[in-house]
């Protein structure tokens, strides 16, 4: 079984925290799949027992919005008992978005990896890839 980690990126850094979660997956034991939003519907992730997400802090800190937040939305009604980690980069404020997109997936009944999401301001440096790359295998266990 390959474990997905599909995210949405606008600058390349969510995409490079996409790639360290994958690294630490296989170095946890299990294959993973590093997809872009648009390479996979909500339906077939849903179909995933086991997943990463990641998108990063947009605007008033929210998830993007033209294609993230659809996602996100068509998702949520099929996340109760699925393993979900979330990730993503922000450039200014406090996180605000990962606490929020975090209470809305618990609130789904999505199981949280590790209980809160990877995040890292800016381009991940490698504190930030290393915790990626921990949360991948911490993930992998899941599978």
């Amino acid at each position: 079984m390959s474990i997905p980690v599909v995210y949405w990126s606008g600058t390349g850094n969510t995409e490079k925290m996409a790639e360290a979660i994958a690294a630490g997956i296989r170095e946890g034991g299990a294959e993973a799949t590093v997809l872009g939003i648009d390479a996979i519907s909500p339906e077939e992730l849903a179909g995933n027992a086991v997943f990463a997400l990641g998108c990063p802090a947009m605007g008033e800190e929210v998830l993007e919005e033209g294609e993230m937040e659809p996602f996100v939305e068509a998702l949520e009604g099929k996340v109760s008992g699925k393993k979900i980690l979330l990730f993503g980069s922000y450039d200014w404020g406090d996180g605000e978005w990962m606490r929020s997109w975090e209470e809305r997936m618990k609130n789904a009944g999505a199981v949280l990896s590790g209980d809160a999401g990877v995040i890292a301001n800016m381009e991940p440096d490698q504190e930030a890839i290393d915790l990626c790359k921990s949360a991948g295998k911490a993930l992998a266990g899941n599978a």
